[in-house]
């Protein structure tokens, strides 16, 4: 079977996730395994990356997030974070031809003020060339985590109250979900987590109450479409019943469909 093909028995098949996050793991074990730094194993992983965000755009996916930078990791040591601010800024550069041909529209999410200047910079400016693309929203997690994104989203809706611009008895977790850093995008339908680990890891707390996880022994810079095309059919044979009975939504189903 062709790539053309598999990707056209997915769309036909079942329903396809409008947003899949993912949290690229196992860069540095890729890496130690070949007796090669850990920074290599970033650098490998940028194809892997490059071939995801065009096989996401070619099943017509509407968002995919990339956990790429975590508030944890500004623990790690210098060298390793100015390495991935250096892949960052380069990333940025020379990925935007790519993104552009593509139709990709570039966004962040996470405390981005905290970056490298110029990483930060070459970021901003890729953003805004993108801006008008209507394809594929890809959203990168930086200098991101859940926990925090919670804490600052409390701070706002506190801020908005001291002003007077909201009432505390109208606050719902609509307006909540809409100060999150992800304010605005639809949360994930599908997480992929690769190398073996099993946890969220401080990763879109709130936002994955009702995702569906798919995990993977898959060292990232390993990870090919098909992986991810295996990840999407197990997400089709779940049923997603966000607390209703299976016999509710067959019931839902049937008079959508029109049918007595």
């Amino acid at each position: 079977m062709t790539d053309t093909d598999t990707q056209e028995e997915l769309k036909t098949s079942g329903q396809l996730p409008k947003h899949i996050a993912i949290i690229m793991d196992g860069n540095g074990r890729w890496a130690q395994s070949r007796d090669l730094r850990r920074s290599d194993g970033h650098r490998s992983a940028r194809e892997t990356v490059r071939d995801i965000v065009r096989v996401c755009g070619e099943l017509q996916v509407d968002i995919l997030t990339l956990f790429t930078f975590g508030t944890d990791n500004w623990r790690r040591p210098w060298s390793e974070i100015l390495s991935l601010m250096q892949l960052l800024r380069d990333s940025s550069r020379e990925e935007l031809d790519e993104l552009q041909e593509n139709n990709v529209r570039l966004v962040t999410t996470g405390d981005v003020g905290r970056l490298v200047k110029q990483s930060r910079l070459a970021l901003e400016q890729t953003i805004k060339e993108t801006a008008n693309n209507t394809g594929l929203t890809l959203n990168l997690a930086l200098s991101y985590d859940g926990k925090s994104d919670i804490l600052q989203a409390v701070k706002c809706l506190v801020e908005d109250v001291q002003q007077g611009r909201l009432n505390p008895k109208d606050i719902d977790a609509d307006q909540f979900a809409q100060k999150l850093y992800t304010g605005g995008l639809p949360d994930p339908d599908l997480l992929i987590r690769t190398s073996g680990e099993v946890r969220l890891s401080n990763f879109m707390l709130w936002q994955c109450a009702y995702t569906e996880f798919w995990f993977t022994d898959v060292l990232w810079p390993d990870f090919r479409r098909e992986h991810l095309y295996e990840a999407i059919r197990n997400f089709q044979k779940r049923e997603r019943r966000y607390g209703k009975t299976g016999i509710q939504l067959q019931q839902e189903t049937i008079g959508n469909n029109g049918t007595p």
